[in-house]
């Protein structure tokens, strides 16, 4: 499964992002997407993660300010981030498990990570 990942960018404290993130593979079955984020010195933690039936899950820290959403006809995953801090500041890197239909086999893939910087 290949992630392509778009929409971040420069952004005063305060302000929104809307990151995108699209699976592309054939004969894969996508199930759980996320996103994750990567600070510089910090390891890679969870942000939001959705099931294909839209159930989410959110880290404590983005709670009230983070939306992720995802339309199943596109494959593709989105986080709408809203009241942004500087602390949101790192590598964002979208996530899907998924599974091969002909083997069964199931496949984690990592998109290629867009840089969020909120300025202060």
């Amino acid at each position: 499964v290949q992630l392509q990942a778009s929409g971040g960018g420069l952004v005063q404290s305060g302000g929104s992002l809307r990151l995108s993130c699209a699976a592309s593979g054939r004969r894969v079955h996508i199930n759980n997407m996320g996103w994750y984020r990567q600070a510089p010195g910090n390891q890679r933690e969870l942000v939001a993660r959705i099931t294909r039936e839209s159930i989410t899950n959110y880290a404590d820290f983005v709670k009230g300010r983070f939306t992720i959403s995802r339309d199943n006809a596109k494959n593709t995953v989105y986080l709408q981030m809203s009241s942004l801090k500087p602390e949101d500041t790192a590598v964002y890197y979208c996530n899907a498990d998924a599974v091969a239909l002909d083997t069964a086999r199931l496949l984690t893939s990592w998109g290629q990570g867009t840089q969020v910087t909120v300025s202060s």
